[in-house]
């Protein structure tokens, strides 16, 4: 009678043991999953505010009163500046 229970206790002790390092698994694995997707919200983040800064700039850009041919040449030169450093930045995040 003692035997079987002793032998009951270890097969209860052997699945809560196979459960906790299932358990641990799980954990590692989601704990690796939060970070991954925690990674892609700041990457998120960091192109939201360029596209917020880009558009800052093209309000700028378009107050700029188009008075004479040197502000439509500064108009232009600043819209291509911004053309390439979005293709620098694109460039640089692949």
């Amino acid at each position: 009678m003692i035997h079987e229970e002793l032998q009951h206790l270890q097969q209860l002790t052997n699945r809560v043991t196979k459960k906790l390092e299932q358990l641990a698994q799980d954990k590692q694995a989601l704990e690796t999953q939060v970070d991954h997707l925690q990674q892609k919200l700041q990457e998120k983040e960091a192109s939201l505010d360029h596209f917020k800064n880009q558009i800052k700039i093209s309000k700028i850009v378009n107050n700029i009163p188009v008075e004479n041919i040197a502000s439509a040449e500064l108009r232009n030169r600043i819209d291509n500046y911004i053309k390439e450093i979005d293709k620098i930045i694109t460039h640089l995040s692949e």
